[in-house]
């Protein structure tokens, strides 16, 4: 758990670190930036402007990532909190 831990600040700080590579990206870290087309609001393709999509794109996989620590750490702890109880109840 500590290591996945660790593991969780350093993407957070790869996340922020991209966030401020970029204004239009925001400063939030828990949302994934759309690549795709969204009602009432124009988003920039791969021809507008290559390097803040290519950009977009990395975060959004870092993002991935985070979550899919995320779950992992959650999962796990309910695996230990279940083996903590069986063996105190029992």
């Amino acid at each position: 758990m500590i290591i996945l831990y660790l593991i969780f600040r350093y993407v957070l700080a790869w996340i922020r670190y991209f966030n401020s590579l970029d204004s239009r990206l925001g400063q939030s870290t828990w949302r994934w930036s759309y690549d795709y087309p969204v009602v009432g609001e124009r988003d920039i393709s791969d021809l507008d402007d290559k390097t803040f999509v290519r950009l977009r794109r990395k975060r959004n996989r870092v993002i991935t990532l985070m979550y899919s620590i995320l779950l992992i750490m959650f999962l796990l702890s309910m695996s230990l909190l279940s083996e903590f109880l069986i063996f105190f109840l029992t």
